[in-house]
């Protein structure tokens, strides 16, 4: 090599690799919203998932169904002249399906983000905190949704094809869906927000657990003592403390529906204004501590 090349300065080249500018729609923050709602909930029942991540979720859909085909099935087979169980009930009875679902499923929807990081990913596109939270709660709420609606649903279409009377059961059908949409939007909430306070799954799903079933056996034990000493008044109050026994009293009050309480002692209508205070309180509470726990993990 001759000895000038050793101290020739190095030619620099510029590559045109071909960026360009994006010349695109600009989608923003509407569309994000979306695409995470739709992404939550389709995750919620494993679409778009592994196998594996689709097999409970399915399975607790088909339970939920099943006691309402077979329902069904008995009412057109024997010509009843009507359904085993009222609508407003079907969730109250079932309350166990629906509280493992959510425990399975919202620590799915937001525990990974929190323990994988990715919560600062969504932030960096055109999303705002209130658009994660929004989307998230509307998931979860929808699959719940979907969840309780769907036995309602064939339990409405059965008692049509067995000839129930039509009126009747179109008012019972959507007194039902009045409930499960009240149901969904607490359950979701509280959910979510027990699940985002560890990015730890299975925490998460056993904390979820646990505040429903304490919940509800404690106020279910007390309930019953105030039965047996016929403090029949304290038995709509206590109620108050526990989220499945919280949308019986609303559905007894304004719903027309037969109390699940022992004895049958549900809130009459000024108690139960008092429960849809606390119903709504619990809802708008929940948003505003998904809203304050993502404040630190986020923006």
């Amino acid at each position: 090599m001759p000895p000038e090349s050793l101290t020739a300065p190095a030619q620099d080249v510029i590559h045109n690799i071909g960026y360009r500018n994006y010349s695109g729609a600009r989608l923003g923050r509407a569309y994000a919203r979306r695409s995470l709602f739709s992404q939550s909930l389709r995750g919620a029942y494993g679409l778009g998932r592994s196998a594996k991540s689709k097999v409970l979720p399915m399975t607790l859909f088909g339970v939920m169904c099943a006691p309402a085909a077979i329902m069904v099935a008995v009412a057109v087979a024997t010509k009843a002249t009507k359904l085993p169980l009222e609508y407003t009930r079907y969730a109250i009875v079932l309350q166990a399906v629906i509280g493992l679902y959510l425990a399975a499923q919202a620590p799915q929807s937001v525990s990974r983000d929190l323990r994988f990081k990715s919560i600062p990913l969504y932030f960096s596109r055109p999303i705002e905190r209130v658009d994660y939270v929004v989307a998230k709660f509307a998931a979860m709420a929808s699959a719940l949704f979907l969840l309780t609606a769907a036995p309602l649903l064939i339990l409405y279409v059965g008692a049509l094809l067995a000839k129930l009377d039509f009126a009747t059961q179109t008012e019972g059908f959507v007194q039902g869906l009045v409930s499960v949409v009240l149901l969904s939007l607490l359950f979701a909430g509280l959910g979510l927000v027990v699940a985002a306070v560890t990015p730890r799954r299975g925490f998460g799903v056993a904390a979820v657990i646990a505040v429903l079933t304490i919940s509800y056996g404690a106020v279910s034990t007390v309930q019953g003592i105030a039965l047996a000493r016929d403090n029949t008044d304290a038995i709509g109050w206590i109620g108050l403390f526990s989220p499945i026994t919280l949308i019986d009293g609303v559905q007894t009050a304004f719903l027309s529906a037969t109390s699940a309480f022992p004895g049958g002692n549900g809130p009459g209508t000024g108690a139960g204004v008092v429960y849809v205070v606390v119903l709504l309180a619990l809802i708008a509470g929940s948003f505003g501590l998904l809203m304050r726990r993502y404040r630190k993990v986020g923006l």
